[in-house]
């Protein structure tokens, strides 16, 4: 949601009237309401309606009464009154549709306390509201380590100063009971201003917030909705969806609030279907419910101790038999109704524009290099080779497994020593030649001539 004039330029920056939130149309804003009668005269002789919506900050409007009879439009900021000093807003709504608005969020016309409009706010009303909405910032980021050093179970979740700067309202939302008595006195003696605490719900703080939801769009509590009903798990009970807390949760942590919309319509469709709880008896045997299909108003049932057997019949046909049932009568069998329900659900696609086969990818690819491999010579084994390996391994000798070739590695080099010289001669290097016949043994040569 945004005018015409925050639209984004060629390079990605926004090229209108930068006024973050505050620009005159007021239609890149949450809860906005078009004034579909703007260009519309009243009749002769009736006075415009003397009451104006005013927006503050995230979304928050009240109702003001002009009694000062200013001529005011969508976008001009204004002075309004306040309990203790003023407030500086935004005007969003004039005329008639003030009237509608008041009237369906039950605000009285009549009331004796309401409050009023002072007047258009000088520049200097500007000034001294856009520097207190630059404190809020800095202002949570201190406060929340205040709310931990206390040990308080309490999350600050926004700070909204008011337009004269007296006062600051400080949003949180907690479980359980806080006593944040001790908190008001540090946040006095720190920021030097009123304070106000005001508790939230988690819905309320995920609508002032704001965010994307799982859908893709931003979320309905901070763009369009305005009532927090309560949702319970029996919404998506109704409408068949899997109790996944991960799914049905939003971003407030509660369940989504979508899960009612489409309940009404879940709800007038079950009228037709029976109970799942409610049995249909049959002279087979005793048929329970295992499946609805509530778009096409189709049942599944399934005998007792034949589960796997799943029995497809109409919400009429089940209507029919339970009607019989009551009647104490029995049917033959489910297959009697189920017979008809059975079609050929295959269908051919007609290739219409000359796109590719549905089913291209389908069929399993050839491997190329496998073609190759054979080429070169790369053949299977012989089989006859394959029935000796396995006469061998039914004999009791298994084959031998191919392990892989060791690499040819160098050898390291070893080291002798010389007993002569006691040194370290490397392998290879000035050997000895070696005689090709072996020396005879010179003892025996020696004994030999002594006793000659």
């Amino acid at each position: 949601m945004s005018c015409n004039t925050c639209s984004t330029g060629k390079d990605g920056q926004p090229k209108g009237c930068k006024n973050n939130g505050t620009c005159g149309t007021d239609s890149c804003n949450k809860l906005t309401v078009f004034d579909w009668l703007a260009n519309m005269t009243l009749p002769n002789g009736q006075e415009p309606f003397n009451w104006v919506e005013v927006r503050f900050k995230n979304g928050r409007k009240h109702y003001y009464k002009n009694t000062e009879n200013l001529t005011l439009s969508i976008g001009d900021i204004v002075a309004t009154q306040a309990e203790y000093g003023h407030d500086i807003g935004m005007v969003t709504l004039t005329g008639e549709l003030v009237r509608v608005q008041m009237k369906r969020k039950k605000v009285s016309e009549t009331d004796p306390e309401f409050f009023k409009i002072y007047r258009k706010a000088s520049q200097k009303d500007i000034d001294i509201w856009s520097d207190a909405r630059d404190l809020e910032e800095p202002m949570k980021v201190k406060a929340r380590q205040f709310a931990i050093d206390l040990k308080l179970h309490m999350k600050i979740s926004d700070i909204e100063y008011q337009g004269d700067g007296s006062k600051a309202t400080f949003y949180y939302t907690a479980e359980e009971r806080v006593d944040f008595r001790e908190l008001i006195k540090l946040f006095a003696k720190e920021f030097k201003t009123r304070i106000e605490m005001k508790q939230v719900g988690f819905r309320q703080e995920a609508s002032r917030l704001g965010g994307i939801g799982s859908c893709g769009r931003e979320l309905c509590c901070s763009t369009w909705l305005t009532d927090f009903r309560s949702v319970s798990t029996s919404a998506a009970r109704y409408q068949q969806l899997s109790l996944n807390p991960l799914k049905l949760a939003g971003q407030c942590g509660k369940l989504k609030c979508c899960l009612n919309y489409e309940l009404d319509t879940y709800l007038d469709a079950l009228k037709d279907f029976p109970k799942t709880e409610i049995k249909l008896y049959t002279e087979k045997g005793t048929a329970v419910c295992q499946k609805t299909d509530i778009f096409k108003g189709h049942m599944w049932y399934a005998y007792e101790g034949e589960w796997m057997n799943w029995h497809l019949i109409t919400t009429a046909q089940a209507n029919e038999i339970i009607a019989l049932n009551k009647e104490k009568k029995k049917p033959a069998s489910l297959e009697e109704y189920a017979v008809e329900l059975i079609k050929d659900t295959k269908s051919e696609y007609e290739n219409v524009v000359g796109q590719d086969s549905l089913t291209r990818f389908d069929s399993p690819k050839h491997n190329k290099k496998r073609k190759s491999n054979n080429r070169k010579g790369n053949r299977p084994p012989n089989r006859a080779k394959a029935t000796n390996k396995d006469a061998q391994a039914k004999d009791g000798n298994r084959p031998k497994a191919n392990k892989p070739k060791p690499r040819n590695r160098p050898k390291p080099r070893k080291e002798t020593v010389n007993k002569d010289t006691n040194t370290n001669i490397k392998a290879g290097a000035n050997k000895p030649n070696k005689p090709n016949k072996r020396r005879k043994p010179q003892g025996k040569k020696n004994d030999s001539n002594d006793a000659k």
